[in-house]
């Protein structure tokens, strides 16, 4: 792969996964979703920005409560990312508060919100504000390391996913699965060693990188009989529960060490 194709491939990823601005070519999207080491690179792009909130406040302690400055992270994360992925934690919320296959599967595939998408929103929001508040309590740099080893973790959880997974019918899925080989994590892997060995203390920075594919492999496993395969739903519930036990798992290997 030649270094224009590297770049419109983090081109075309960044367009994806953020709502930051990004001048795109046409061949950006196809380059991004036949190069999976883009889904953690950009992870170190968004770690970088949504992690600004911990900077601000440990250069001003005094000043900024620890709440706010969990607040100041979660609206980092809403207008960095939006909310695209918090459809798929809900509509995984839906399928598990439904009882026997078919029935999950229907709750997959319906465009309805029911209790259990609204729990599952919920929880995942409170997970981040709680983490978040954890963080605001360390030193800075840490928390930075954290939030960016989290985030890289999650994108490499959705590479796990494209490079694991069968697409359950011809949609975004079968875009990033296609063609995709468990052997091609090992790219994506490697792109997501720094963040784990360099960008937070090590080993706090182990934990957070590693549990993005631990959620990818219990996701994709799960959802292989109800749906008969991963699809875009999967793909962004990888990435916001990836987020979430990432930044747990680095608080507590922070506390431990």
């Amino acid at each position: 792969m030649g270094l224009s194709e590297v770049l419109g491939g983090l081109r075309g990823g960044v367009a994806f996964l953020t709502r930051l601005p990004v001048p795109t070519e046409n061949r950006d999207w196809d380059r991004f979703r036949a190069f999976p080491a883009a889904f953690p690179l950009v992870g170190y792009l968004v770690g970088a920005v949504v992690s600004v909130p911990f900077l601000v406040g440990g250069l001003a302690s005094a000043a900024v409560p620890e709440p706010t400055v969990a607040f100041g992270y979660l609206l980092a994360v809403v207008l960095c990312v939006g909310i695209p992925h918090l459809d798929g934690i809900a509509d995984l919320g839906d399928a598990a508060a439904a009882h026997g296959r078919d029935a999950t599967r229907r709750a997959l595939k319906d465009t309805e919100t029911g209790v259990g998408a609204i729990v599952a929103v919920v929880v995942v929001l409170a997970g981040l504000a709680a983490a978040a508040i954890e963080l605001a309590a360390v030193p800075p740099l840490v928390a930075v390391g954290v939030v960016t080893a989290a985030e890289v973790g999650a994108k490499l959880g959705m590479s796990a996913v494209a490079c694991l997974g069968t697409a359950s019918h011809d949609g975004i899925g079968a875009s990033f699965t296609r063609g995709a080989t468990p052997a091609l994590l090992f790219g994506p892997a490697l792109a997501a060693l720094p963040a784990a060995v360099i960008v937070a203390p090590f080993p706090v920075g182990v934990a957070p990188v590693v549990a993005g594919p631990l959620v990818a492999v219990v996701l994709v496993r799960w959802t292989a009989e109800p749906l008969g395969g991963v699809n875009g739903d999967v793909f962004g519930a990888t990435n916001e529960l990836g987020r979430v036990f990432g930044l747990h798992a680095g608080v507590i290997a922070w506390t431990l060490s």
